[in-house]
Formats: structure tokens, C-alpha cells, sequence
């Protein structure tokens, strides 16, 4: 009689906790984004003469530099510590990493959260960017435990539909947060707003808990957790050395493609309103957040699109050149905003289903979480230098008046450069990938083809020569491809 873990009612069950690991850090991450008027509104403001009021919001005092940092420090502790973290996945397992970083998200908003009392003091900024940087070493590690949960229950599956899914769930946190925070702010204040957000990173906490025992009972089920952990003990750190070029031009293609990404949606709110006559705050950060709401409505049809026709490289180029328009319209044209966002979206949608799964596709599983982990690593290295330089252009003093047009422009050719950068490494990926056999254009039949060759074949030469000298290592030169 087939166990449960078995069937594939089984592992959407896995995959709908799994999904809710990041719904509530998500919708916390963009909070400062829909917020931005308050966190860079003044201290106090002139209530003498109504005219002095009008562009005048009561908020915590935040520069624009400032503003911008809450973001950098989330992207540079992300790129510190998902290192680290990949690893210890790899070595401790996907139950260890779970319960961690779940936990550092929640203690990390809390503290976020705390900070916002501390108004006009010293200690505002101090606590605010400690929740950030806890907030940041939680979040992306927890994003590269619930890829490698993904990738182990739906390898030769339905693998990009899985990461659709899970990339919906947590949009769909991303799009709540536009669409409700400013009311929220509105009615109960900043305060409570930030509170909210550290609850939902709660039901983060708790969905780690049931997808940690499904994890678990499953794995039983099917024979396979003493396995996995023999593999887990045989990984080193020097296993990095065995990651093919092919995945390097992946994770830097997906790094530039990001960073045109988030830190544009940092600043979106306040670039519609200071280019765009007659958008209020919450007009704005509506339109902001139709990038999420193009990724959430498109993420799981794009993943059966993509596992059905494969062409997972060429998807990667068209995404970037298709995205190069959206910062030329929003830097010299007056084109409505909400076509440029929309139209981001779904260049998103393809890109985000198109690229991380292809992962799986050149790493070995043993190693997939390191893997991940370098990937979010470079790719938060980007955003957070891309948060400083958008910081730079668009000024260091306070936000009482409109940023000047030609600092939008400044940004938004920025943007293009990076854009730029992502088409000429998705090409060279293109070419790469092609030459060493076309795992990543090949249609579905190809590929799980390519799947049981390569459970049976060593990831490349060296590794071979490798295990002709050490039979202990040969559970790692195996690729596993999910």
C-alpha cells in the first residue's frame, strides 16, 4: 500500500505551509515603502497657518539617505549571513534552519516595531536598523530553506509551478501590505501598523512548525531521511569549487535583474507622487505595488508555462530585454505609472519563475542549499549597493519637499544600466548553457531526461577524478537535479 508521502495530494500539502513561511516577512519588508511620507515626514510640523501645513506630514524624521539604509542593511546582512546559513542547512538540515530563521523574522519586526516609540531620540535609528539586520538574516535564510524544501518534494515534477506558487504566496503578502497598511497607518497609527506586520511574521513561526513535521513524517515515509542525511554530513565548504560557470552567469544574471527590481520599488511611492501630479500617498502606493500584483496573479501560470515548455535561458533574456522600456518611460515620458509598474510585473513574473528554478537544474542537491545561499548572498549584495547609490542620487536632506526631477532621472538610468548588465550575462548564459548541452532550453521530456542522466553521472571531470581517488565522497559528485 503507497504511503501517504507518496501521492501528490501529500506535497501540495508540504507546499502550502511551505508557502506560508514568507507571507508574513513579506508583507513586513515593504512596510517603509507604503510608509515612506511618515518615515521621512517631520518630527513636527507648523500648525500656525495651514498653508505652512500642506506639505507637511508628522513621521519619524528619516533623511532619504537614511530611509534608503533600512533597506541596504537588510540586503547587506542578507548577503552576509544566507553564506553561512545555505551551508548550515546543508550540513544540519531544513528542520534546523525553519525554526531558526523563522524566529530571527519575528524577533527581528518586533524589535523594528519597538523602535518606532522611540521618535525624535538617539535610539530610533539604532533599533530600527537592528531589526532590519535581524529581520534580513532571517528572512533570506528562511527564503533559501523553503527553495530547498520546494526543489526536494517536486524534483522531475512540477518544479517551476512550485515555485510559482511559492513566489504568489509571498506577493501576496507584498501586495496586502499596499493595499491595507496605509489604511491601517490611517486609523491606528505607525505604531500599531509595525505590530501588525510582526504578528503575521507569527503565522510564519507556526506554519515552520507544521511544515517541519510534514518535512519529517514525510521523509520517513519514503525511505529516504538517513540519506539525505549521509549526504548532508559529506558536505563541505570547499564543495563551491565544484559549482559550474553556467551557475555562476545564472546568479549574476538574476542579481542584476533584481537590482532594477526592489530598490526602484523602495522609492516607487514617492517618485509617482513627486513626478505624477494628483496621485495621493495611497493612489501611489497602489500603483507601486501593481509589480506585486501582476507577479501574483501571472506566478503560477507562468510556473505550468515553464515546465511544460522548458526554455528557461531564453526566458531570462527576453525578461531583461523587454524591462529595459519600463525605466525609459518612467524617466523621460509622462506615460501614466500604473503601465510601467504593470508592465515590470510581469517581466517579473517570467524572470523570478524562469531563474531560480534553474538552480536545481546545475547544482548538486546535496549542495543546493549552499547554492542558494551564495545565490541570495550576490544577489543581496547588488540590491544593497544598488539601496546606496539610490540613497546617494536622490539627496540626503529631509523629504518636506518634492525631490527634484533630474534625481528621478539619475535613478532611473541607474536602473537601465543595470537592466543592460542583465542581458549581456543572460546571453553569455545562453551561450554557456548551449555548449554544455542545453539543460536549461531543454522542453520537459528533455529535461527529466536529463534528470536521471545526471543522478548517474558526476556534476563534471574533476569531480569525476575525484571519486576515482576518494569513494567517500561520491554521494556529492551525484546531481540530483529538482
Amino acid at each position: 500500500m503507497a504511503q501517504p508521502a507518496e501521492k501528490a495530494y501529500y506535497r501540495f500539502v508540504v507546499l502550502f505551509f511551505n508557502c506560508l513561511l514568507t507571507f508574513g516577512s513579506y508583507f513586513c519588508f515593504d512596510i517603509p515603502s507604503v510608509l515612506q511620507d511618515q518615515f521621512q515626514g517631520n518630527l513636527t510640523c507648523n500648525t500656525t497657518a495651514l498653508n505652512e501645513t500642506v506639505d507637511c506630514v508628522v513621521g519619524l524624521g528619516m533623511t532619504p539617505q537614511q530611509y534608503n539604509l533600512l533597506y541596504a542593511i537588510y540586503a547587506w546582512t542578507n548577503a552576509l549571513v544566507v553564506i553561512i546559513a545555505g551551508f548550515l542547512i546543508d550540513k544540519l538540515g531544513n528542520r534546523f534552519g525553519v525554526f531558526l530563521f523563522s524566529f530571527l523574522c519575528v524577533l527581528g519586526s518586533s524589535l523594528f516595531a519597538l523602535g518606532s516609540h522611540f521618535r525624535g531620540t538617539p535610539y530610533l535609528l539604532p533599533l530600527m536598523l537592528t531589526g532590519r539586520l535581524l529581520f534580513g538574516s532571517g528572512n533570506g535564510s528562511l527564503t533559501i530553506v523553503q527553495n530547498r524544501i520546494t526543489s526536494f518534494w517536486f524534483k522531475g515534477k512540477e518544479l517551476a509551478l512550485a515555485f510559482g506558487l511559492t513566489l504568489a504566496f509571498s506577493r501576496l503578502g507584498s501586495v496586502l501590505n499596499f493595499f491595507l497598511t496605509q489604511k491601517f497607518e490611517e486609523q491606528y497609527g505607525m505604531q500599531w501598523t509595525l505590530w501588525g506586520g510582526a504578528l503575521l511574521c507569527v503565522l510564519g513561526f507556526v506554519s515552520a512548525i507544521i511544515v517541519s513535521t510534514l518535512d519529517k513524517v514525510g521523509m520517513r515515509q519514503l525511505g529516504l531521511d538517513g540519506t539525505i542525511q549521509e549526504q548532508s554530513r559529506k558536505v563541505r565548504i570547499q564543495d563551491v569549487k565544484l559549482l559550474s560557470l553556467r551557475y555562476w552567469l545564472l546568479v549574476l544574471t538574476i542579481m542584476f535583474f533584481y537590482n532594477g527590481i526592489f530598490p526602484f520599488i523602495a522609492d516607487a511611492s514617492k517618485f509617482i507622487q513627486d513626478k505624477y501630479n494628483g496621485y495621493s500617498q495611497k493612489e501611489a502606493a497602489y500603483i507601486a505595488g501593481a509589480v506585486y500584483d501582476s507577479s501574483l496573479v501571472l506566478s503560477a501560470c507562468v510556473g505550468i508555462l515553464i515546465d511544460y515548455v522548458g526554455l528557461r535561458g531564453v526566458f531570462a533574456v527576453t525578461c531583461a530585454v523587454l524591462t529595459l522600456p519600463v525605466f525609459g518611460l518612467l524617466a523621460f515620458t509622462f506615460v501614466p505609472p500604473l503601465v510601467s509598474t504593470i508592465w515590470l510585473g510581469v517581466t517579473y513574473s517570467f524572470a523570478a519563475a524562469s531563474m531560480w528554478p534553474s538552480i536545481p537544474l546545475v547544482v548538486p542537491q546535496a549542495t543546493l542549499g549552499t547554492a542558494m545561499g551564495l545565490a541570495t548572498s550576490i544577489q543581496m549584495v547588488g540590491i544593497g549597493l544598488s539601496n546606496l547609490v539610490v540613497g546617494q542620487i536622490l539627496g540626503t536632506k529631509s523629504s518636506e519637499t518634492k525631490i527634484p526631477l533630474w534625481r528621478w532621472q539619475r535613478m532611473m538610468i541607474f536602473m537601465l544600466a543595470n537592466t543592460i548588465s542583465c542581458i549581456i550575462t543572460s546571453v553569455l548564459l545562453n551561450i554557456v548553457d548551449h555548449r554544455q548541452g542545453g539543460t536549461l532550453n531543454k522542453t520537459t521530456k528533455k529535461s527529466e531526461q536529463a534528470e536521471r542522466d545526471s543522478d548517474r553521472e558526476p556534476l563534471n571531470q574533476g569531480e569525476e577524478e575525484q571519486n576515482e581517488d576518494e569513494d567517500d565522497d561520491a554521494v556529492q559528485s551525484r546531481s540530483i537535479n529538482s
